[in-house]
């Protein structure tokens, strides 16, 4: 019976970096992903410079990519009254496609393998993981639990966080515009949500939102919704009258959930949105996830030599705490204020009279460098 060191389940951006630092110590790694590369995915594509230096030691340099160099951010009310700030740290505008492809190859590269299958169950037994497939059954000592925001994994497990519906529905596609500027996130908002901006590798805008489920609903349709409720901001209104849609249509996810997870689950570690969402708004989830890669694979190299699992679990549960609930916490203060009007509209006057004020709440969801 074939064991491996670490299965991996979810081949999204906490999982691939994971799999890429874990085989550069020598780690048999298999990575079980339900879709094939490279995909489009509902996601805000602006990631925070803090990964950069841990990135480029994995042997993944951003810098030579296409990505669009962002140090700006426009923040606009639902009115488009709107303030510019220099982003304390800056980022980098990547497409969910480009970056999980090249960590992908990477992560093949350096040896490890890829199963694209859908689990459909997972059981912890004598000290090791069974996992089953659509297709096999298969084994490893450690399995790491990266299969994103919502899965009917996670009832298996019977989270606590599945257990409560949400009302939040995610809407993405990349627009053509001439307009736009390079070098900027914009961030704007309108009745019941809030909407980003930001260019890509290909010089294409990405278009993604975060509304309530029953105001979307009612506007039967995304063109329907865009018109009558986004366009209603003016910075709304002028990007989508004058940008093409490049995809075929725009794509969704529903039961976006913010509720507070574990990052360990029946012996499985989650990372990524699998142990934690922060909103999208923050700017910082794709960080986030490539930070929380980082922590687990230190705790595994750990764990290698200590072979004490209830430290392993006790260890990475508490630095992941650490190291992020601070920006969950301010995360979902913020997400309140955006979604009251008079606040925002307050906000607004006070960050228009000290961008530094803005600045500093930036800095309250974003991480140092991390190496």
């Amino acid at each position: 019976m074939k064991i491996y060191d670490v299965i991996i389940i979810g081949g999204g951006l906490a999982g691939l970096t994971s799999a890429i630092d874990l085989s550069l110590s020598g780690f048999e790694v298999l990575v079980i992903e339900k879709d094939e590369y490279p995909k489009h995915k509902v996601c805000g594509e602006y990631v925070s410079n803090e990964v950069l230096p841990y990135l480029k030691r994995l042997g993944i340099d951003i810098e030579k990519t296409n990505a669009d160099q962002i140090d700006r951010l426009t923040l606009s009310n639902r009115n488009g009254k709107s303030v510019n700030v220099k982003l304390p740290l800056g980022g980098f505008g990547m497409s969910r496609y480009a970056l999980d492809y090249l960590l992908y190859e990477k992560a093949k590269s350096n040896g490890v393998k890829f199963q694209f299958d859908t689990v459909t169950d997972v059981e912890f037994e004598n000290e090791k993981f069974c996992i089953k497939t659509n297709r096999k059954e298969l084994y490893s000592e450690l399995a790491i639990g990266s299969f994103g925001k919502r899965s009917t994994l996670d009832k298996k497990l019977e989270r606590d966080f599945i257990q409560y519906k949400t009302p939040w529905i995610g809407i993405k596609a990349h627009y053509r515009s001439d307009d736009f500027p390079s070098g900027e996130v914009q961030l704007h908002n309108f009745e019941g949500g809030y909407c980003g901006l930001s260019k890509t590798e290909t010089g294409a805008v990405n278009f993604c939102y975060l509304t309530h489920y029953d105001s979307f609903k009612k506007e039967g349709s995304v063109e329907n919704f865009n018109t009558h409720i986004l366009k209603k901001n003016p910075e709304l209104k002028s990007f989508l009258d004058n940008s093409e849609i490049i995809f075929d249509k725009h794509i969704a996810i529903s039961q976006v959930s913010f509720q507070n997870k574990s990052a360990v689950e029946n012996h499985m570690l989650m990372a990524g949105d699998s142990a934690g969402l922060i909103h999208p708004l923050c700017g910082n989830g794709m960080a986030m996830a490539i930070h929380s890669a980082k922590l687990l694979s230190e705790e595994i190299k750990a764990f290698r030599k200590h072979k004490n699992r209830n430290q392993l679990e006790e260890n990475y549960s508490k630095i992941w705490k650490q190291t992020f609930r601070k920006r969950l916490t301010f995360g979902s203060l913020f997400q309140r204020l955006l979604l009251q009007p008079k606040l925002t509209n307050i906000g607004m006057l006070a960050v228009s009279k000290s961008p530094y004020l803005l600045k500093k709440m930036i800095q309250q969801t974003h991480g140092k460098p991390i190496s």
